[in-house]
């Protein structure tokens, strides 16, 4: 890390979510990774006493497999507000390989979340759908958040809001550092590939350097999204304890960085 990047300053603590699990890793990555609801519970009492804003949650089958299933969402939501209140809930509607974008539509539509995360890129398998998909967030209230893996995401993005298939009201992103970089180690100059406006705007980042990751975009008037999902070790490549862990030691970088 540079001297200018290990010297940030941050005008305000940025909002933290944590995605403490995501859709492929499990157990065998990391013992305290939660998969089942409790475990999920768990995980989220934990963060949101070391410092955690809201959750980005994903759910598993019966097999530990991703899901989309609405009911489960409903339900697993439910018991995330009644034991943690005071944390942000948002959904991921992520393919994986495995749902298109019916089933992604259909999960929108059946749970109505407050807050969705919604990867451009996949939503654009199937393009005719894309008015729909955005249409109904705006007419139930779902915010989006628009997942961004590159600058052809974001010219993507440019072009819908433009021709108004994404709202007017619907400009907020996540720039996802180092999804398509060798082994997955994300660095901090990767957020420059990024067009960034006035809107509000997330980072998450891959492999060792996620904190220095986000304590840079911090540094640049961002939010920040920390986990599992992304990252399981510390800059040194040892292990977190838990997602807990890690959230409490983002926490503590960036309010040092505080002006």
């Amino acid at each position: 890390m540079s001297d200018s990047q290990s010297k940030i300053q941050i005008v305000g603590r940025p909002y933290v979510l944590v995605a403490p699990n995501g859709a492929r890793r499990g157990a065998s990555d990391h013992p305290e990774l939660p998969v089942s609801t409790d475990q999920i519970i768990q995980t989220a009492r934990a963060c949101f006493a070391a410092g955690a804003n809201g959750l980005h949650l994903h759910i598993r089958d019966a097999e530990g497999q991703h899901s989309l299933d609405a009911g489960q969402y409903r339900e697993t939501m439910a018991a995330l507000r009644q034991s943690v209140p005071g944390l942000d809930l948002q959904i991921t509607t992520e393919a994986a390989g495995v749902f298109d974008v019916v089933a992604q539509f259909a999960c929108l539509e059946q749970v109505c979340p407050d807050w969705a995360s919604i990867s451009i890129r996949e939503i654009a398998r199937s393009p005719e759908l894309a008015d729909r998909v955005y249409g109904l967030c705006a007419a139930q209230g779902t915010r989006v958040q628009h997942i961004l893996y590159d600058a052809d995401d974001a010219d993507l993005l440019a072009q819908w809001q433009k021709a108004g298939i994404v709202r007017e009201n619907q400009a907020e992103c996540i720039f996802v550092l180092g999804r398509y970089t060798a082994g997955q180690q994300s660095t901090p100059q990767d957020l420059d590939r990024f067009p960034k406006g006035s809107s509000p705007w997330m980072v998450c980042a891959f492999g060792a350097h996620e904190h220095a990751c986000l304590a840079y975009a911090a540094g640049q008037g961002g939010d920040v999204r920390v986990g599992f999902e992304n990252s399981l070790t510390d800059e040194s490549g040892t292990l977190w304890q838990d997602n807990a862990a890690s959230v409490s030691a983002l926490v503590d970088k960036l309010e040092r960085a505080v002006k």
